[in-house]
């Protein structure tokens, strides 16, 4: 009988500057395979490719600027997932909270913009936007809590209603008639928008979502209701049996989570774009996910992994722009530097222990 090669074994907790090492050994592994198959397929220069990108991410003050923008609003949203996430309710309906958020966010300023103080306005739209994604996130969390349904698919189900109402009163606003869009909101007038700080368009996005990163940070760790929701995530039958009334922390968790998609739907809707459609959200409630994990639940962590993928969505736009390239091109080199990264994260976790050769 013939032994194992080798075998896997679990690693005690690596300290931070040894896991980080490892991922930036990935990094770079990730970027030398990049570089082959960029001369391979392409009979580009590797180096000229990755200043492209560099390029396309830092290349204006403009570009820094909305690559900033961007990440604030992936950052938000993954801030958003990440306490339901660390209770282990899988909520794969942020795409669906942002929409309802901006969608209420839209109304108030179509209904109510002219009618009141900008201030109060502004107010309104914020609590109309906070109840809005809250509640969406409420309805799977009541069915989670009370009849153990898969929330899986409820959050899921929940974004394809989310899109569908948007739609239709999509067509109830649209301007002009028959456009089949609602255009800029109140472009005249200005009500509902938000407030620009220091005269840049994108900074009160970026603050906003900074101080929210250091209060979801506090939130999770430092207090009673974070750690319920790390007791939760470990076990339900060790929460109940301590105390915690686990119904009540599904529900309240939930309703965070919601309440924080849908002041990013406040932020992209009165902030930057001034309007709503389907596709205001953009997938960032998917790759929401994909933060969260990488960060591993650590809202600081979560800054670099979103600055990473703003970074190479940005650098691909540009790969394709400049090289004239079809952009499944800069996705695979995307796609190929994730799944690096994301490999590493088993190498942080396991030890691989190769076989002795016997003498």
């Amino acid at each position: 009988m013939h032994n194992a090669l080798f075998h896997i074994s679990k690693r005690r907790e690596l300290p931070w500057y040894s896991a980080w090492g490892i991922r930036g050994a990935a990094i770079v592994l990730a970027l030398v395979v990049c570089a082959i198959v960029t001369a391979l397929a392409t009979g580009l220069n590797p180096l000229a490719v990755y200043g492209t990108m560099f390029q396309g991410a830092f290349g204006t003050t403009r570009r820094v600027w909305i690559l900033l923008q961007n990440l604030a609003i992936l950052l938000c949203i993954s801030l958003a997932v990440t306490p339901a996430f660390k209770m282990r309710f899988w909520n794969i309906g942020a795409e669906g909270q942002v929409l309802i958020g901006g969608l209420a966010t839209a109304a108030c300023m179509i209904l109510l913009g002219g009618k009141l103080p900008n201030g109060l306005l502004i107010l309104i739209m914020l609590l109309a936007a906070v109840a809005a994604g809250a509640v969406w996130a409420m309805i799977p969390a009541i069915f989670k809590a009370r009849w153990n349904t898969n929330e899986t698919l409820f959050t899921l189900m929940m974004n394809y209603v989310a899109t569908q109402l948007v739609a239709f009163f999509v067509i109830v606003w649209e301007s002009p008639k028959g456009s089949g869009k609602i255009g800029i909101i109140n472009q005249n007038t200005e009500a509902g928008w938000l407030p620009q700080l220091a005269g840049q368009k994108y900074l009160l996005n970026i603050v906003v979502v900074a101080v929210l990163t250091v209060a979801m940070y506090v939130y999770l760790n430092y207090t009673k209701h974070g750690y319920e929701i790390s007791v939760v995530g470990e076990s339900e039958r060790t929460a109940r049996y301590v105390g915690v009334k686990v119904g009540r922390v599904i529900i309240r968790t939930l309703c965070l989570s919601g309440a924080v998609c849908g002041i990013a739907g406040l932020l992209l809707v009165g902030g930057t774009d001034h309007t709503v459609t389907t596709s205001i959200a953009d997938g960032r409630g998917f790759t929401a996910v994909m933060v969260s994990w990488l960060a591993k639940f650590n809202p600081i962590g979560m800054v670099f992994a979103s600055f990473l993928i703003v970074f190479l969505g940005r650098g691909a736009s540009e790969i394709s722009t400049i090289y004239g390239l079809n952009h499944s091109f800069g996705d695979i080199l995307t796609g190929i530097i994730l799944f690096f990264i994301i490999g590493s994260e088993f190498f942080i976790t396991y030890r691989l222990s190769f076989r002795k050769k016997e003498v």
